[in-house]
């Protein structure tokens, strides 16, 4: 389990040294050729209305749809999309449905891997969670036999998707899997049909009933899991993806004196994909927030994705208006003292009208060597203090591909190391709400 301070392993030999003492290095050591996030799939009782109320809440209108209206008896599945960014939102159908055509359960399934029992367990453990992430891959098959051979755990063997697309899952953590996804051809994409640039058995969400959404969310920068213990969990992971440690805090480096936590970030090759791992630390005057959702969440689980805007500022103006309209909250902003701080530390980046605008929307801001970070958070989005939301833009590190594109460097500013004590502040303190009324509650016989 974890401890204050660095955490290690005796068995494998891990060992945190902390923020300061780390040395970022990439050996480009994928055992596969990754290419990208493709899309995080939420398993859920009503897909209909999460799917709606993530729209809403973040500007990303539903653009494709698989279900009755599609002749998915399987399960309804509703596709929100933003930029580079893709929610799926997917839950069971009764299978009394195709029973009565006398077909298989996965016969009409656009996602072949959905199993009903599994999908209504997850919801039942779990609540409102992630069940996949999904990446982009060279070629599904490779990446799976390969990951299988050094040891991931096989949830889905590939399968072929109308001679198009091709499909697999191996474990990540938990309950959560990693789907790899990858293309027989890319001739034929359009625009307008999401069968050819999602999945095929999608069909385009007509959009005179899509209400027009866009608050300049463009793509998922990191994916973030909770797990009981990290050494075990990075090792794993590490080991059948290749993926190299991008960066790694301690208790020390992130932690209050109630709380804290010990976290590993994975990077592909190009560290566009990004998979950072916190486990709870103990000890500590509180329970670690770690800890926590671990209890909610009975077991590991994604913690919360970090969705990149183009404009943040405009992102935020955007969702507050909805905040209590279906959208979602905000954790509490800092205080005055923190953006008083602020010019000295970013006003070489900020100008003055951007740190006010920060502290009017309440975004903390951080910078590591290379760049500037703005973030801010959401409280949990469901009925669980479990998965959350975070709003980052990225400032600097601009680069060059080969083909003279300019692209942002992944990872640019860091993870808000310096912003990680007021975010917990903010944890502890809405949990001390949620404990109050536990707490004055009177005992019964």
């Amino acid at each position: 389990m974890g401890t204050i301070g660095n955490a290690v392993s005796q068995e494998s030999g891990f060992k945190l040294v902390g923020f300061s003492n780390f040395v970022r290095t990439n050996p480009r050591s994928d055992r596969f050729k990754v290419k990208r996030f493709h899309h995080v799939e939420f398993w859920c009782s009503d897909a209909t209305n999460t799917a709606r109320r993530f729209a809403w809440g973040l500007g990303m209108p539903i653009v494709a749809k698989s279900d009755l209206s599609t002749g998915n008896l399987t399960h309804a599945s509703y596709l929100i999309r933003s930029g580079d960014l893709c929610f799926l939102f997917t839950a069971p159908y009764s299978p009394s449905i195709s029973a009565a055509d006398n077909l298989p359960p996965s016969a009409t399934a656009s996602i072949p891997t959905f199993d009903r029992a599994s999908c209504c367990a997850f919801s039942a453990t779990h609540g409102l969670a992630v069940r996949t992430i999904a990446i982009e891959v060279e070629d599904a098959e490779t990446a799976f036999r390969t990951s299988v051979s050094h040891g991931a755990k096989p949830r889905a063997e590939p399968v072929l998707l109308e001679n198009r697309a091709v499909i697999a899952e191996v474990q990540l953590y938990g309950d959560v899997v990693l789907r790899y996804v990858s293309y027989k051809s890319t001739s034929n994409v359009t625009a307008d049909s999401p069968d050819s640039w999602f999945l095929p058995r999608f069909e385009a969400v007509d959009e005179s009933s899509s209400f027009p959404l866009d608050y300049g969310i463009r793509r998922l920068d990191h994916a973030v899991g909770n797990v009981p213990e990290l050494a075990q969990v990075v090792s794993y992971v590490k080991q059948f993806t290749g993926f190299h440690e991008f960066a790694e805090f301690t208790a020390e480096d992130v932690g209050t004196s109630d709380s804290g936590l010990n976290s590993v970030v994975l990077a592909n090759n190009d560290e566009m994909v990004l998979l950072p791992m916190n486990e709870p630390v103990f000890g500590t005057k509180r329970k670690s927030q770690i800890q926590t959702y671990l209890e909610h969440n009975e077991g590991p689980g994604l913690q919360h994705l970090a969705l990149v805007s183009e404009d943040i500022f405009r992102t935020l103006r955007e969702m507050r208006k909805c905040s209590f309209v279906g959208g979602f909250e905000f954790m509490p902003s800092p205080p005055p003292t923190y953006y008083k701080n602020l010019k000295n530390r970013t006003g070489d980046v900020l100008s003055d009208e951007q740190i006010k605008e920060c502290e009017e929307l309440g975004i903390l801001v951080d910078r590591d060597d290379q760049g500037t970070l703005l973030q801010i958070f959401t409280k949990p989005v469901g009925d669980r203090p479990t998965i959350f939301i975070e709003i980052i833009q990225r400032v600097g590190c601009m680069l060059r591909d080969e083909q003279g594109k300019v692209y942002q460097k992944g990872g640019c500013g860091g993870f808000g190391k310096g912003n990680f004590s007021e975010l917990f502040k903010s944890i502890e303190e809405y949990e001390k709400t949620l404990e109050a009324k536990r707490v004055s509650q009177p005992t019964t016989m």
